[in-house]
């Protein structure tokens, strides 16, 4: 077995509650209640809860109706993508003033490598008590580090250090947890199983099968069984782990592999022409990402959740890569035929993947040029410029249309389902 990394240098850095925490920075009359970000109505999601609010068991991605249950008190808030990606932005730039080497995970949470960075500002522990410093005084909001010698230790120490919630309230953490590497079995080896990446519910329910319940279990246990019961790839994978191992570097050119726009809905979609009409209001929102983000699109993916809960996902691969709205909304729509709709629409998502950077301008076949595709894509970039002079719903494409008159999808907009 390989041996582990000799020094520990590399950081977890995750916000504490992040969404909520953001909210409250805004409205600090909320500190200390049961607050919870999310959609608010029956069909709605947990996003992200405090941690007065996590007492009483609520945590992401639970239904919201089961939430006011356990917490009839708890105040939901519908959520602000735009502000959490603002106030994200200036995070990671805290975090590059100590280190180049920093890896965005999510909005809130990346490894950095401060290897290089010590003879500047420090020792690891110093470095980070240094950024949790600037993120409290500059954003208002807590972070919790973990310092590791690689990206799975650091994930793990620095679920050690973050607040716990408790019955009686929240339990403050570590603020920082250090993996030294001769200390990395005594880490690892009390955590249950699960705590490992790639060890889900079936997983889990497995590995307890064969009387593994933690990492020095799992450890223990022979790799040549681990493979025959898991297969060669994850017991090899597990079995990595269980010594403290991870090869991966902290990547600082990591680029989108898909963008999209998804919403529930209040009440279930029947007319098909309405359908369509969500269907290129959410085109538009993804188009005018990937124009913002300098990509174009090779595929366009739609998923259609009905009344039942029942899940439908559709692709198309285009001849060209896009960013135009119009083209993704076109080909979207022309994929709802695949599906019977007659017993309504919950869920609608429209994405692209297969993304690839847009250095040199978009090119259009003839076949787009009969289209009037040409046209339409140089209107797009006019629209984007009204948009940001005067505002999202100061003109839209007449497909974007609503009874109230243009409303362009924005990003976070009921993407934890509705408020009502």
């Amino acid at each position: 077995m390989k041996k582990i990394i000799t020094t520990s240098h590399i950081l977890h850095v995750d916000m504490d509650a992040f969404f909520v925490s953001a909210e409250l920075v805004r409205s600090p009359e909320l500190v200390g209640k049961p607050v919870v970000v999310g959609g608010a109505g029956n069909r709605g999601v947990v996003a992200a809860a405090s941690y007065e609010a996590r007492s009483y068991g609520i945590h992401s991605a639970m239904p919201s109706f089961r939430a006011r249950k356990l917490c009839p008190k708890a105040i939901f808030l519908p959520g602000d993508h735009t502000y959490y990606a603002s106030i994200s932005h200036k995070v990671m730039e805290i975090f590059k003033r100590y280190t180049p080497m920093v890896e965005p995970i999510s909005l809130d949470e990346a490894f950095l490598d401060v290897g290089g960075s010590q003879r500047l500002y420090g020792t690891p522990f110093e470095i980070a008590s240094s950024i949790r410093s600037d993120v409290k005084q500059e954003q208002g909001l807590n972070c919790s580090v973990g310092i590791a010698p690689n990206k799975f230790l650091a994930k793990l120490a620095t679920e050690e250090a973050k607040p716990k919630p408790s019955p009686e309230g929240p339990i403050p953490g570590l603020g920082i947890k250090i993996v030294h590497p001769d200390n990395v079995f005594g880490f690892l080896d009390p955590l249950p199983v699960k705590a490992l990446w790639g060890v889900g519910p079936a997983t889990a329910k497995r590995l307890d099968q064969l009387g593994i319940i933690n990492v020095l279990d799992l450890r223990k246990f022979p790799l040549s069984d681990l493979v025959n019961s898991l297969g060669k790839s994850q017991g090899a994978h597990l079995h990595r782990l269980s010594h403290g191992i991870d090869e991966r570097n902290v990547n600082t050119s990591q680029s989108a592999k898909s963008i999209s726009h998804e919403e529930t809905f209040a009440d279930d979609l029947f007319d098909l022409a309405e359908i369509a009409s969500e269907i290129h209001r959410m085109s538009d929102a993804v188009g005018k990402r990937l124009r913002a983000s300098r990509f174009l699109a090779k595929t366009v993916n739609l998923k259609i959740r009905l009344k039942d809960f029942s899940t439908f996902v559709r692709s198309v691969t285009l001849p060209n890569p896009t960013d135009s709205g119009k083209v993704i909304g076109r080909e979207a729509v022309r994929l709802i035929n695949t599906v019977n709709l007659s017993t309504g629409v919950r869920l609608i998502g429209v994405g692209t993947s297969k993304l690839t950077e847009n250095n040199t301008g978009l090119q259009l076949s003839f076949d787009e040029l009969e289209t009037h595709d040409r046209e339409w894509r140089e209107a797009e970039d006019a629209i984007d410029s009204i948009r940001s002079r005067f505002g999202p719903d100061s003109i839209g494409a007449a497909s974007t249309l609503t009874n109230e008159g243009v409303s362009a999808k924005k990003r976070g907009i009921q993407q934890w389902g509705p408020s009502e």
